[in-house]
């Protein structure tokens, strides 16, 4: 492995800083595109040194990984700032060149309908918002690093095996479709300061059977919280404040242990539904537990000072709690019919 460039502050920033260069000196968004396949691509110098990542001792690991992953979260800023001021220049352009007379007559044509699983999923995150949170997002195919290692599952998780995860040809590359949006919570520790408050919403992937109660690509949203103080109290009082403003004053959680590489401690929480058809009831509703001293520390977090909890809960399975839709097939197989049940919402 003598050709392989080895993770040093230096090498890391050498390629973020040709990066800026690249980003700095593109005149228009197809300049851009180019400059982002070239220091952003699979064969640029911070993905080959990402890449090297397994080739790392396992006690330098948590700091080489913060390193690689801040310097690409400085690149990503970078590339998504100038791509907003090169396309908003470009709009104003177009804008210009093709100036028309808003007063002609419009045609005229049918509004389509919002998808409830997306309604479902812009109403928690407006809940979470006005809350003080804030929403990340991430990529649906990510680094292995992301998903897992830095999650605490180890190389023989089971959740790492193909029977739970779709691994992306070629495996050399060690890219994932997303089992979790656990990824962007590990991206946000490690791009934004301390307090920490988010939810990261999105689709995800599993190598899940297409039935009634199961989708191999389905929508999570998942909760962090990062400060100093935090305790169970904190999660459990957020778990029943979401319970009550979507399911009613009456609705509450309640936690049961259980084992995530994530948390510890960890617990599945379920949600006493009052309006559930059929009557009221205790129905298993997502994962949560406190932040794994381990994870902290792979974002650079001193668990000494800061501890943190984090949930997931899924979108299909509550708008099913919700609207007493019994099929999640429905959900996912386009037929108009059904998201005109919910209303045409533009």
């Amino acid at each position: 492995m003598s050709d392989v460039p080895e993770i040093t502050p230096e090498a890391v920033e050498t390629a973020v800083a040709d990066a800026l260069t690249a980003v700095a000196d593109a005149t228009d968004t197809t300049a851009l595109k180019h400059a982002r396949s070239a220091h952003q691509g699979e064969h640029s110098p911070l993905a080959t040194l990402n890449a090297q990542m397994r080739y790392v001792a396992k006690e330098r690991k948590a700091e080489a990984g913060k390193l690689v992953g801040q310097a690409r979260g400085r690149v990503n800023q970078a590339f998504a700032a100038r791509e907003e001021e090169l396309k908003a220049a470009e709009d104003a352009a177009r804008l210009e060149a093709e100036r028309l007379d808003i007063t002609a007559v419009p045609s005229r044509a049918r509004a389509g309908a919002r998808h409830p699983v997306a309604l479902m999923q812009e109403t928690i995150s407006d809940l979470f918002v006005g809350m003080g949170w804030e929403i990340a997002e991430g990529p649906e195919l990510e680094h292995e690093w992301f998903n897992f290692d830095s999650l605490n599952l180890d190389e023989d998780h089971p959740a790492r095996q193909e029977q739970d995860t779709f691994f992306v040809d070629p495996v050399e590359r060690h890219l994932v479709m997303r089992t979790q949006t656990s990824p962007v919570q590990m991206r946000t520790m490690l791009e934004r300061d301390v307090p920490i408050y988010v939810l990261s919403p999105g689709k995800v992937a599993r190598t899940d059977e297409f039935d009634a109660t199961h989708l191999p690509v389905f929508t999570q949203a998942e909760g962090l919280v990062v400060d100093k103080g935090i305790t169970m109290a904190h999660l459990k009082g957020t778990l029943d404040h979401v319970a009550k403003q979507l399911f009613g004053a009456q609705a509450e959680t309640r936690l049961r242990t259980n084992h995530f590489p994530f948390t510890e401690p960890s617990a599945e929480f379920d949600l006493w539904h009052p309006t559930f058809t059929g009557g009221a009831r205790w129905i298993e509703w997502g994962g949560c537990g406190m932040v794994n001293p381990n994870v902290l520390r792979a974002a650079g977090i001193d668990p000494e000072i800061y501890s943190g909890f984090a949930f997931g809960i899924g979108i299909e399975r509550a708008l099913m709690f919700r609207s007493d839709v019994q099929d999640m097939r429905d959900m996912a197989e386009g037929d108009v019919r059904f998201s005109e049940q919910f209303g045409m919402v533009i």
